[in-house]
């Protein structure tokens, strides 16, 4: 039974790639939950991320950035971030302080102004810009959107996100509490061992392979006698010049990916990991309905 006076709501994070909405996300939640790279479009899928104090609940949700789609599996993110404004009761709009406003921004304004929800201007990466620079900045803002809240935060390092977080609950509602308090997210442990695994790709690849890649966990069984968990995932990538990189030199690239993401895995778990990696090579899968369906990006759900 939620008590009286609880409240609770539900939050898009919105905003150009690459801003920092995954590192706010996780920072907020306290775990890693939603995959972090400086390389645009890291995100695929909208990740729930679930906040609850004895007073609140609310529940995030950190969708792909918006951009003008490129392919099927770019159309498909596009639409997901989009869908997303209408289901909630507030929209973070995340800005770079640092890259100040590009076209991209524009392309997500002109999308936010027929929306009814209260919207913050969320500037993030304050800690790289001089304080001078950040009046301009949200006055520029202001003048093509009208915004409810302004609130600078540095999400890596974490400056003012306890006073975002207070301004967020402060535009909540009475509402019950949707989750168990211990849960942080609503994605099974499948989906974010995947991400994981995608996430070491993007960091050691980095330039040699564009967001060409897609993780399917083939089995995950917990052995209870041995106290491990098995882990059989297979690297999705386009082209066999790729397949050729991620394995690398010897077999050492995929290692590596594998005993960094195996680290991550057992903490998201608290136990062994036995993992195994495999690279498969499908051509242009992210044009294919058939593959992206089956990789878990099923528009069907929008």
């Amino acid at each position: 039974m939620t008590k009286e006076g609880y409240k609770s709501g539900f939050v898009t994070i919105i905003g150009r790639p690459n801003v920092g909405k995954s590192t706010l996300l996780n920072k907020v939640i306290g775990q890693k939950i939603a995959i972090m790279s400086d390389k645009p479009q890291t995100t695929r899928n909208k990740i729930q991320a679930v906040y609850t104090t004895d007073e609140s609940q609310v529940i995030f949700i950190d969708t792909p950035g918006i951009h003008k789609p490129k392919h099927k599996l770019g159309d498909f993110m596009t639409r997901t971030a989009q869908q997303t404004l209408n289901e909630v009761d507030l929209i973070l709009f995340v800005i770079n302080a640092e890259e100040g406003y590009g076209r991209g921004d524009q392309f997500i304004i002109d999308r936010l102004q027929n929306v009814k929800n209260p919207v913050f201007l969320v500037i993030n990466k304050i800690d790289k810009v001089h304080p001078d620079q950040l009046l301009p900045l949200i006055d520029m803002y202001r003048n093509k959107l009208d915004v409810a809240e302004v609130v600078p935060i540095s999400a890596l390092n974490g400056n003012n996100v306890d006073t975002l977080l207070e301004q967020i609950v402060s535009y909540m509602e009475e509402g019950p509490q949707f989750y168990p308090e211990d849960q942080v997210t609503d994605h099974p442990e499948r989906f974010i061992t995947a991400e994981l695994i995608r996430e070491k790709v993007l960091h050691l690849t980095r330039e040699e392979i564009p967001h060409s890649v897609a993780v399917i966990i083939e089995e995950m069984k917990e052995r209870e006698e041995k106290n491990v968990v098995f882990v059989n995932a297979t690297i999705i990538v386009e082209r066999s010049s790729q397949k050729g990189i991620i394995i690398g030199k010897q077999g050492k690239m995929l290692k590596e990916v594998g005993k960094r993401a195996r680290a991550d895995i057992e903490t998201l778990l608290g136990s062994r990991v036995f993992l195994e990696l495999y690279v498969k090579v499908q051509t242009d899968w992210r044009n294919r309905q058939k593959q992206l369906t089956e990789f878990g990006f099923n528009e069907d759900e929008y």
